[in-house]
């Protein structure tokens, strides 16, 4: 994996001036030239309110709301199959037109959106990114929204969602849960259903397979125990694994009842995960980090803690070959 973002800005300090056409407050990822197989790319790591959070006062946003950090991105992965020349997205994040910005200029296209969105269930960061393929925005062409039964109906029987889908601005395409659907020859995804809080539709991960490499995606989940499965088995089986961190522990979040927004804690998953052997802890990389989780801080001692555990942070442009 390439940690492009940092490359880029690694550039910017030794040459002293901005990039030419690049600006200085968007740093999207470079374009990937040549790519032999599928590739992800991390687009966002935040929890669905974005970092700096709105109405919030504390340390973590005071300076972000003066000087924004452009990484700070909702969570998002893109997908780019180079054989088809096609790129997919996982999440309509509220950065959706930054994410499909990069994600197209990573990949070299010509393309402006993606093949196709998949969506994991109806919580804003997830979902609400839809807004930019309507007749206010780019007033898209029947753009393809992978997703499960209820999250379809959701959006179909709800405004504003349900005009997107009346002008033809999405055409929504079913998944089922545990059913592969394949891309191409060489790229197959799976939707699998996991607990969470499912006011409007189901919640759902995803494994992603490539030719070589396999991938899983649970930007959410309430914990690992109240799952019918062993996320154990899954990491078995892939070579990334992109879990929810939303939370690093119980005393970050002071100012709500942290029992109604259940999430694994970091500090609960390194402790589950600590007889793993390295290279199945190797593969987890955490994100969905919320605006009050210190693994978003760089010289943090959480995030030295992470890292000496064996596990990793999935980073702004980093990216995986499948």
């Amino acid at each position: 994996m390439k940690y492009l973002a940092c490359l880029f800005f690694l550039s910017f300090i030794v040459n002293c001036t901005p990039v030419p056409d690049v600006p200085v407050d968007n740093p999207d990822p470079p374009r990937a030239d040549a790519l032999a197989f599928p590739t992800l790319i991390v687009l966002g790591n935040v929890q669905d309110a974005g970092s700096p959070h709105i109405a919030c006062s504390k340390e973590c946003c005071r300076q972000l709301f003066t000087i924004p950090d452009p990484l700070r991105q909702v969570t998002a992965l893109g997908l780019v199959d180079p054989v088809p020349g096609k790129t997919y997205l996982f999440e309509a994040s509220p950065d959706l037109p930054r994410q499909v910005k990069a994600l197209k200029n990573f990949a070299g296209l010509r393309q402006e959106l993606p093949a196709g969105i998949f969506l994991t269930h109806a919580h804003i960061g997830h979902y609400a990114g839809l807004m930019y393929l309507g007749k206010e925005a780019t007033n898209a062409d029947r753009a393809t929204v992978y997703t499960m039964p209820r999250m379809q109906a959701f959006l179909t029987n709800n405004g504003p969602w349900s005009q997107l889908v009346a002008m033809n601005n999405i055409a929504l395409a079913p998944l089922v849960a545990d059913s592969t659907l394949s891309l191409s020859p060489q790229l197959r995804v799976t939707p699998i259903q996991v607990p969470h809080r499912d006011e409007f539709s189901e919640t759902v991960g995803f494994l992603i397979a490539g030719p070589r490499k396999r991938a899983l995606f649970i930007p959410d989940i309430d914990k690992w125990e109240k799952w019918d499965r062993r996320v154990e088995d899954y990491l078995a089986e892939v070579d990334y694994a992109f879990l929810d961190a939303t939370f690093y522990d119980a005393a970050e979040l002071n100012t709500r009842d942290i029992s109604q927004i259940p999430h694994p804690f970091v500090s609960e998953s390194m402790e589950r995960f600590a007889t793993l052997p390295a290279s199945e802890r190797n593969k987890i990389h955490f994100l969905h980090f919320n605006h009050t989780n210190r693994l978003l801080v760089a010289e943090s001692a959480e995030r030295a803690a992470v890292k000496q555990r064996g596990f990793n942070l999935a980073e702004y442009g980093a990216t995986f070959g499948l």
